[in-house]
């Protein structure tokens, strides 16, 4: 299981609401966490699924790692696919283990 930067942020990653299924909809609901890029972001409540990447903890001040969402794309173009978000590819590139794998 993956650890964060402080409690806060820990909670705010894992925090499932009770009365709202989907994260956008939720108020108390403010990072979302994106296991197959490794980012963070603060999330837009406009009922989609939009965030916007951050690159330091807004409670503790520490440096969140880099986003790997380019390194994704262009590791799975080196594979040969063109269009990873309508070709089926392979399942570690749906999750961490893509980039978790390769240290």
């Amino acid at each position: 299981m993956r650890k964060h930067c402080c409690e806060t942020m820990e909670h705010q990653v894992n925090y499932k609401c009770e009365q709202h299924a989907n994260p956008s909809e939720c108020p108390d609901k403010l990072i979302f966490f994106n296991d197959k890029f490794d980012e963070y972001g603060i999330i837009f409540h406009d009922g989609g699924p939009s965030y916007s990447t951050i690159s330091f903890c807004p409670w503790c001040g520490s440096e969140l790692p880099e986003s790997k969402r380019d390194l994704w794309f262009d590791t799975l173009e080196e594979l040969g696919f063109d269009d990873p978000v309508e070709q089926e590819i392979p399942e570690e590139f749906k999750s961490d283990s893509w980039y978790r794998n390769q240290k």
